[in-house]
């Protein structure tokens, strides 16, 4: 807006021009702005942010000796409008003769103070020093509307002279001769923690040397004792696996023997099926040439008596041919009946039975070497059994190709052997694995051979 201005946060606007409250000379705004009428009202803008001088100054003592102060002052204009009149009235037009005044006012009252004191008061007691300074500059910064923040003695030397360093030297002795003093019961504590250390780590080191002496005699004794139990182990061992190879060589005889005979009574069984089969066969082609030439005389006495005869009597004749003819097929059946019975059942049941005791004894000997080699569970002795199965079938079918069999019908007929010669061999399995299953007690148990945990 024209006209209006605002001042600083750290600065005070002076307007001048105009007529001012009370006895201030000029209107004094700060933290909020104001209207400046153009020609008639002038603003000018004074600092109240905080500002800095040095001093340096050569100063004499009350004992005669001079001493260099250096000294570091904090200042700023009051912020009250009595103040900021009184330093506008005096610095407006040049700000920056503020710190050099300052540095003046500190400068005089700062050798009147240490012209006041001895060298000792000064070195010990600066904070005396600076209030000093301070109480005796406050009426005349207060008057040229300045306030101080701070005053901090930063240095105090003797130009060179020695004196501060004779007055700290005394000082300086006792300091050394207490360090020195530490220093001493110091090493003299070390030495001793040293030689207490070495003391420790010697009894330490012998009593190490002594628990290893012992664990390395407890180590040997356990050493022998178990080089002496693993060589009882190994003897008991050897003897257990010569005992056991014995009792499996005597079980495996024993059932080898058996298997023999087995297999000698099945082939006996196998041959008298073959003789009796081969019996069969002779006494059916005998029955069948008697009913045969029974029939062909029949047939030609009743084919003589229907030529003599006549119409009636050839007609009568024919049926009694029919019924002679109809008698010789029924006879014809039985007697191939009794052909198959002979040539097939008899030959293919003893050739099965002959199969299950081979299959028996060959299961039979094989859980027997898996209950003495004690390695094998029931899986082992069911894939030994399953691995014989395509050998029983084909005993069977061996068997039966030896017999001279009909199939009437077809590939069925032919299908349906296949399969019984199938079910025949699932059967014989099943047996063999139900008797195995079901015998409670083995020989090996009777001879007092362990079996495997698989075979329980």
């Amino acid at each position: 807006m024209f006209g209006y201005q605002v001042p600083e946060p750290d600065e005070a606007m002076l307007i001048s021009g105009g007529k001012a409250a009370g006895d201030v000379p000029f209107r004094v705004v700060t933290g909020h702005g104001a209207f400046v009428t153009p020609f008639f009202r002038k603003a000018r803008f004074l600092s109240l942010s905080m500002a800095e001088s040095e001093v340096t100054e050569a100063c004499v003592t009350r004992q005669g000796i001079a001493l260099n102060v250096r000294a570091v002052i904090a200042f700023k204009v009051g912020s009250d409008v009595e103040s900021i009149v009184s330093a506008g009235q005096r610095f407006l037009s040049d700000q920056s003769q503020m710190s050099v005044l300052v540095g003046r006012i500190f400068a005089g009252h700062l050798r009147s103070i240490v012209g006041s004191m001895t060298v000792e008061e000064i070195v010990t007691e600066r904070q005396k020093l600076a209030e000093g300074v301070l109480d005796g500059s406050k009426q005349e910064m207060a008057k040229i509307g300045l306030t101080v923040d701070a005053f901090q003695i930063q240095s105090i030397d003797d130009m060179k002279l020695g004196y501060i360093a004779a007055m700290a030297a005394p000082h300086n002795a006792a300091i050394q001769r207490q360090a020195q003093i530490a220093q001493s019961q110091a090493d003299m504590a070390a030495a001793e923690a040293e030689q207490q250390s070495m003391r420790a780590q010697a009894e330490y080191a012998r009593q190490t040397t002594i628990v290893q002496a012992q664990l390395a005699a407890e180590v040997s004794v356990a050493k022998a004792k178990a080089d002496q139990d693993a060589a009882e182990a190994e003897q008991q061992s050897a003897r257990a696996r010569a005992e056991f190879s014995r009792q499996t060589k005597v079980v495996e005889a024993q059932y080898d023997s058996e298997i023999l005979v087995a297999k000698a009574k099945a082939n006996q069984a196998a041959a008298q099926a073959e003789q009796e089969s081969q019996r069969a066969q002779a006494e059916f082609s005998r029955q069948t040439s008697i009913v045969r030439a029974k029939a062909k005389a029949e047939v030609d006495k009743a084919e003589s008596e229907a030529s003599q005869a006549g119409p009636l009597a050839q007609a009568t004749s024919q049926r009694e041919v029919l019924a002679a003819q109809t008698e010789l097929a029924t006879r014809n059946a039985e007697l191939r009946k009794q052909q198959l019975v002979a040539e097939v059942v008899k030959p293919a049941e003893a050739e099965a039975e002959r199969i299950r005791v081979l299959a028996q004894a060959d299961a039979e000997r094989t859980r027997i070497q898996a209950e003495a080699a004690a390695s094998n569970n029931r899986v082992s002795l069911d894939q030994l059994l399953i691995e014989q199965l395509p050998q029983i079938v084909r005993e069977a079918a061996q068997g039966l190709a030896k017999a001279n069999v009909t199939v009437l019908n077809g590939s069925d007929g032919l299908g349906e052997i296949a399969s019984g010669l199938v079910s025949q061999g699932l059967a014989i399995f099943d047996s063999v694995r139900a008797g195995i299953a079901a015998k409670p007690e083995t020989d090996l148990d009777r001879k007092g051979i362990s079996r495997g945990p698989g075979d329980r």
